[in-house]
C-alpha cells in the first residue's frame, strides 16, 4: 500500500511541475491520475504497482504521452476533450480518463516501457547561453559532444537562430527560431563558431522515421502547439541534412571522446538537458569523474567546458550551469529556465 501511495504521488509531484511550467491542462490531468488510477486496466495496475521510482522513472509523463498519441490518432473524441480543456471539472476528468484507460488499455500500455523521448528544439536556447559563456572564457572556437541526445534536434543549434534577449546567434535564414520570453540581463555578444556536434543516446531515434516523429509528436504538451510546429520544422531540418548521432552507454562514449586528440585553440565541450535524472547513478559517476580527470589535463589552448539545463526540483525549474578547465573548474549559475526554456531568467537562484 505503501508504494501505491508513492506512486500516486509521483502524478501530483508531476502537477507541481505542470503548475510551474504554466500547463494547467496537463496538471489537471496528473491530478485526475493521482486520484482515479485503478487496478481495472493492465495500465493503472502497473502503474499503482510499480517497482522503482516512479518520479525518477518519469511515470506520469510515460502514461500522459501515450493518452496524447491517441488524441493524435483521432482515436478517443472525450479523450480529446480532456486535452482541448472542454471537459475541465475535475470529477468528470477523473471519470472520463479512468473509461479511457479500460478503452485503450493495450494501446497505452507499451507506453509505459521506456522514458519519455522530450527532444525539445527550444532547450537550445538554454544551451546555447552557456556555449556563450564558454566562447567568452575560452575563445569562439567549440566543438560540442552531447549525452542523451534521442533524436539529435539539439544538436542542431548551430543551424537554428537563437535570440537570447537580443544577443543573436545563428544564420539570419534558418528555418526555426528561437525566441525565449526574456528575464533579466541579456548577455553579452560574443563571437562563437561551433566547428563540429556530435551525439549519443542508449537508445537513439531517427527523427526522419515517420513514426519515431508521431512519438515524439506525443511527447509534446497539447496545450503548446506552437512547440509542435517548431519540432515539425527542425524535423526537416534534419532530413535536410542529419547529425552525428550515436548509440551509445554515455559514460562509455564520453570517455572515449575525451581520448580523441584535441586541435588547438579549440574548447571541447560536453552539453546535456534533461539527462541527468535518467542516468544510473554509476553511469553518472563515471562521467563526471571522466570530465574531471578531462579538466585536470586541460589547458589554455585546449581547454574543456561542461554545459548543463537540468531540473532544479525543489523550484520545478531548469538550472543553466557551465563549468570549464583551466581556472574555472566550479558550477556557476547562468540562468533558470522552464523546463522547454519557453522562458530563461538571468536573475538566478538556484538550489542544486
Amino acid at each position: 500500500m505503501a508504494n501505491e501511495e508513492n506512486n500516486r504521488e509521483a502524478f501530483l509531484i508531476q502537477r507541481f511541475y505542470c503548475e510551474k511550467m504554466d500547463a494547467p491542462i496537463y496538471a489537471r490531468i496528473c491530478a485526475a491520475l493521482a486520484e482515479g488510477l485503478t487496478r481495472d486496466s493492465k495500465v493503472g495496475a502497473r502503474i499503482l504497482d510499480w517497482a522503482g521510482e516512479p518520479t525518477r522513472d518519469a511515470v506520469p509523463l510515460r502514461l500522459i504521452g501515450g493518452l496524447h498519441a491517441l488524441v493524435l490518432a483521432g482515436a478517443d473524441d472525450e479523450l480529446a476533450a480532456v486535452f482541448s480543456g472542454t471537459i475541465a471539472e475535475p470529477v468528470a476528468v477523473k471519470a472520463t480518463l479512468s473509461r479511457v484507460l479500460v478503452r485503450h488499455d493495450e494501446a497505452v500500455l507499451p507506453w509505459l516501457d521506456g522514458p519519455p523521448q522530450t527532444n525539445e528544439p527550444g532547450r537550445s536556447g538554454g544551451l546555447m547561453l552557456g556555449l556563450l559563456e564558454i566562447a567568452r572564457r575560452h575563445g569562439r572556437k567549440l566543438e560540442i559532444l552531447e549525452i542523451g541526445s534521442s533524436a539529435g534536434l539539439n544538436l542542431l543549434l548551430d543551424r537554428y537562430r537563437i535570440d537570447l534577449g537580443g544577443t543573436i546567434v545563428g544564420p539570419a535564414d534558418a528555418p526555426v527560431i528561437l525566441r525565449p520570453e526574456w528575464r533579466g540581463p541579456a548577455p553579452e555578444p560574443v563571437a562563437i563558431e561551433i566547428l563540429a556536434t556530435r551525439g549519443c543516446d542508449v537508445h537513439p531515434m531517427d527523427a526522419t522515421d515517420p513514426a519515431v516523429e508521431q512519438r515524439l509528436a506525443a511527447y509534446v504538451w497539447a496545450e503548446t502547439p506552437e512547440r509542435a510546429t517548431r519540432l515539425s520544422a527542425a524535423i526537416g531540418m534534419m532530413r535536410e541534412k542529419g547529425v552525428r548521432l550515436e548509440r551509445a552507454d554515455a559514460a562509455d562514449w564520453i570517455e572515449a571522446r575525451l581520448a580523441e586528440p584535441q586541435a588547438a585553440g579549440v574548447t571541447r565541450v560536453l552539453m546535456h538537458s534533461v539527462v541527468w535524472q535518467y542516468l544510473p547513478e554509476t553511469v553518472a559517476e563515471r562521467v563526471t569523474a571522466a570530465m574531471i580527470a578531462a579538466g585536470d589535463r586541460a589547458t589554455a589552448d585546449r581547454p574543456l567546458g561542461w554545459v548543463t539545463m537540468e531540473p532544479d526540483r525543489v523550484r520545478g525549474h531548469q538550472s543553466i550551469r557551465v563549468r570549464s578547465w583551466p581556472d574555472r573548474p566550479d558550477w556557476t549559475d547562468l540562468a533558470t529556465a522552464h523546463a522547454h526554456a519557453a522562458w530563461i531568467d538571468t536573475r538566478c537562484e538556484v538550489s542544486v
